[in-house]
């Protein structure tokens, strides 16, 4: 069967181990293609390639959709107990109840992806932080970001979509190994020259196997992926949403991020920073 743009399929050199979709086809040779769950971005021979079948790929969305959950579930919890404590500290400790109001910290994430874009914003949605998503090419970012931080002047920052390592163009120290890493570093160091301050402006940069270091040396808050391993698409979300409802008054730790990603401290890393939620008094609606 004939392979088109937009078919999910699998790598046969590769053990058919991770489900991609095909996103281009050049001269019915090589095919460009991006992780169905995972930020990575791959080229194959087309004869490599066999379409999935439904039972696998149902197989792999449940495995992703319960670590989703489980991931959420996690988010919950800690929100939960950190709305506790906001509640404590806006009454004052008295028991008396006191209606607040907060505003979180503003977002804007840039996706080179539409599809991810799109789950993104249904999670981001989902739990409540405000946010405004773009979508373009990783190639695109540094001549596009000063503008969208001049438009939105947003809190935090978010610069992801699909990179990948290749060991046969060089070490992992290497930027010419990586397919979109230099992207996302030119993108943070526009960033971080327009606001200087790590607490004023947070940034999450990265996506599969990018070269985590060089991205923090950047001025990126936090990243991806210190062990060169695929991150899940909705990572980005869990860290920055944890950063938005956290009050400006607290330090963040950086495992108490990670650990409620999907791909864990293998995936993420970063440095510390300070939450950016600020609480109101008394309650007024500022929809």
């Amino acid at each position: 069967m004939k392979i088109k743009v937009g078919d999910l399929v699998h790598r046969k050199s590769y053990d058919r181990d991770i489900l991609f979709r095909v996103i281009e086809i050049k001269q019915e040779i090589e095919v460009i293609l991006s992780g169905e769950e995972l930020r990575l971005i791959a080229d194959a021979p087309i004869d490599d390639l066999e379409l999935a079948d439904e039972r696998t790929i149902n197989e792999s969305h449940s495995i992703y959709k319960e670590k989703e959950d489980k991931s959420f579930r996690l988010f919950q919890q800690d929100y939960y107990l950190t709305r506790q404590k906001q509640e404590i500290y806006a009454s004052g400790g008295y028991e008396s109840k006191v209606d607040y109001f907060q505003i979180p910290g503003r977002i804007l994430h840039l996706d080179g992806d539409p599809i991810y874009l799109k789950k993104c914003m249904d999670l981001y949605k989902k739990i409540g932080v405000p946010v405004q998503g773009y979508y373009c090419k990783e190639s695109e970012f540094p001549e596009k970001i000063g503008s969208l931080l001049d438009h939105v002047k947003p809190d935090i920052l978010v610069l992801t979509g699909h990179d990948a390592y290749t060991n046969s163009k060089g070490s992992v120290v290497d930027l010419k190994s990586y397919r979109n890493t230099k992207y996302f570093i030119e993108a943070v160091q526009i960033a971080r020259n327009k606001v200087p301050q790590l607490d004023q402006l947070v940034i999450f940069a990265g996506a599969c196997q990018s070269h985590f270091e060089a991205i923090i040396k950047a001025g990126a808050n936090f990243a991806s992926s210190p062990s060169r391993v695929n991150i899940h698409a909705l990572d980005p979300v869990y860290v920055v949403s944890k950063i938005s409802l956290t009050s400006f008054m607290d330090r963040i730790n950086v495992w108490d991020v990670v650990r409620n990603t999907i791909t864990g401290e293998k995936g993420i890393g970063g440095i510390e920073s300070r939450g950016l939620l600020r609480i109101g008094l008394p309650y007024q609606s500022l929809e």
